[in-house]
């Protein structure tokens, strides 16, 4: 048999957790087999598995692809069907084993392309120790005449992370992720857009982000990142797993980020908060309501590979509550209700059960071709917004017009 070909999104606890599940794979079916991990940030993971139809060609046999992707990826007969492996051999109490948000976007013209692998959806996550420190709680009543809480509202957010930022101490208000990759600044231009009360589609399912509420996004994400009495200076640099280390290190009082950023400043050796982080809804504009992203990564296999049976043997494999559990003691994000709810876990990450929460707000991206063409256009619109001083409304306007134009 030739090697297993796995593509891996690079992050330590992933390449961590893969390569400990296919030696405990091995081991169980007693078998072995060589296997290739290719560990890839996320542009070139797309460009190998997708844009180079690598999985069509056979150059890879399982891969982890995010739901961003996952329409696409099927439409173009990159990823196999699982439902005729499922219907011999399904995984470990499935469906019922997941939030049903975690199973629909793989789920696409009656097929399923894709186990869950790794969750969290967006949320606010904060130092805690900073918000219950009594000082720090008299010091702001006296500056703000209010209570010193979690903010509420973006208008509260901007005020707080004013008043923690002390770039003498390496502490900073807030920290976002502005790396132009398509994904980072798209998923927080949705969250400033969505918390505002605007929509990303219209009645027809057709992108149109040129309105009043995604120019009020627009502008306070522009001034939010820029603003050097709020912001950490690595920003502008950081993706989504630097501006969480950035947090993890202690450098950030607040953070719009992933769930797993959160998690993983509990269990990683690198961390300087353990026991001093906490999170919670994000906040709102006023008279608008909460709302969370929900994008998720999938264990997908390959159309063009031909190990298809023992790569769906592995998938079943590391979707078991063991192995769900063994990723998030790493410093990933378990999917199973079951690890959700681990007393084990919940004891090490206190706010682990809120997960469940969290998806009763949380909203996906449009299911729609060439989602990554229109993603494209608003990544390249928000860093606009960030390196120049063209108008949010000319941006938008500008941006609306190009949508149009794909097909």
């Amino acid at each position: 048999m030739e090697k297993v070909r796995i593509a891996v999104r690079k992050f330590g606890p992933f390449e961590k957790t893969m390569q400990k599940l296919w030696d405990l794979f091995c081991l169980e079916n007693k078998i072995e087999v060589e296997v290739e991990m290719v560990a890839l940030e996320l542009e070139d993971l797309y460009n190998q598995t997708l844009v180079q139809k690598g999985m069509l060609n056979g150059d890879w046999d399982i891969a982890h692809l995010n739901t961003d992707w996952i329409f696409d990826a099927v439409n173009g007969n990159a990823v196999q069907n699982l439902v005729p492996y499922i219907a011999q051999n399904a995984p470990q109490n499935y469906p019922d084993g997941w939030h049903q948000s975690l199973l629909n976007l793989q789920r696409i013209n009656d097929g399923v392309y894709g186990l869950p692998f790794h969750d969290g959806p967006e949320c606010l996550i904060y130092r805690k120790d900073l918000f219950e420190d009594v000082t720090e709680k008299q010091n702001f009543k006296r500056q703000h005449g209010y209570e010193l809480n979690p903010p509420k509202t973006w208008r509260e957010f901007v005020t707080i992370a004013e008043f923690f930022n002390r770039p003498n101490k390496n502490l900073y208000g807030c920290v976002f992720a502005n790396y132009p990759d398509g994904h980072n600044m798209v998923f927080d231009f949705c969250l400033q857009l969505w918390t505002r009360g605007g929509q990303l589609v219209n009645q027809k399912n057709q992108i149109d982000i040129h309105t009043p509420e995604a120019v009020a996004a627009l502008d306070f994400y522009r001034k939010i990142t820029r603003n050097e009495n709020t912001t950490h200076p690595g920003t502008k640099y950081f993706g989504s797993v630097e501006a969480g280390m950035a947090f993890a290190k202690g450098e950030a009082a607040l953070a719009i980020n992933w769930f797993g950023f959160a998690s993983m400043c509990e269990v990683i050796e690198e961390s300087k908060v353990k026991g001093k982080v906490e999170i919670t809804q994000l906040p709102f504009d006023e008279g608008k309501s909460t709302a969370s992203l929900n994008v998720y990564w999938l264990y997908t296999i390959a159309s063009g590979s031909k190990n298809k049976n023992l790569a769906y043997q592995f998938l079943r494999f590391a979707t078991t509550p063991e192995a769900d559990k063994l990723l998030t003691k790493e410093g990933g994000i378990g999917c199973r209700i079951s690890t959700w709810e681990d007393a084990e876990i919940n004891e090490t990450i206190p706010y682990y059960h809120k997960l469940a929460a969290l998806h009763q707000n949380a909203l996906t991206l449009p299911q729609i071709t060439s989602w990554d063409k229109f993603a494209g256009l608003i990544d390249d619109m928000v860093l606009q917004a960030l390196t120049t001083l063209i108008s949010s409304d000319e941006l938008l306007k500008t941006t609306q017009a190009q949508i149009r134009k794909i097909k």
